[in-house]
């Protein structure tokens, strides 16, 4: 991975995963459901916390939670809970645990109402990403009138850890607005992550 690429400044050149999910992730169209579902959780996981706690424990989540198995998080019951809260390769935090045990469980009634988080989140953009034009991540909003309304719009299909901030956070990460700054070596439309 070159290191010498012109970046967003909030790509930490000393973490690998961090500059390897600024290069490869961030800002890239996604439509792939299991992912879709892996990064509303953990942008929910992160609040309160830097996005490189989340990221350095992202395997352990995997592991944790089934490869993000939305039909088996949906089941899972006390003693799963208490398992997932004595793993020290998560946050061990009660609330958001049971926040991804609900919104697997919202998931599963938005997939059998409009088939998925895919169809429903890019409705909100008519099947095209923003892209914005920002000199720096100083010119980012936390939030939008889109992630307003997009976060009200979870939250009332039963949704937890869905502030419009953490929404706007999750729009960014799945490419549904590309914010890399004007000067990154990324800025520009960036080709969607298959379907699957």
């Amino acid at each position: 991975m070159k290191t010498d690429l012109p970046r967003c400044r909030w790509a930490d050149p000393a973490n690998p995963r961090y500059l390897k999910y600024h290069d490869e992730e961030w800002g890239v169209p996604c439509h792939d459901e299991t992912q879709l579902f892996e990064m509303l959780n953990l942008e929910g996981a992160q609040a309160g916390l830097s996005w490189s706690t989340i990221l350095n424990k992202r395997e352990s989540y995997r592991e944790a939670f089934d490869q993000w198995d939305a039909e088996k998080i949906a089941r899972y019951d006390a003693r799963k809970v208490a398992e997932l809260l004595a793993n020290p390769g998560i946050v061990r935090n009660r609330l958001k645990v049971a926040a991804t045990i609900t919104n697997a469980q919202a998931y599963l009634r938005l997939r059998d109402e409009v088939g998925g988080l895919d169809p429903f989140l890019w409705a909100y953009v008519d099947g095209k990403p923003i892209l914005n034009n920002r000199m720096s991540i100083a010119d980012t909003p936390a939030k939008t009138p889109l992630s307003d309304r997009l976060s009200k719009d979870l939250a009332k299909r039963g949704f937890k850890f869905v502030g419009s901030t953490i929404v706007y956070a999750y729009m960014q990460a799945i490419g549904l607005v590309n914010d890399h700054a004007r000067d990154c070596f990324r800025h520009k439309p960036l080709k969607a992550t298959r379907r699957k």
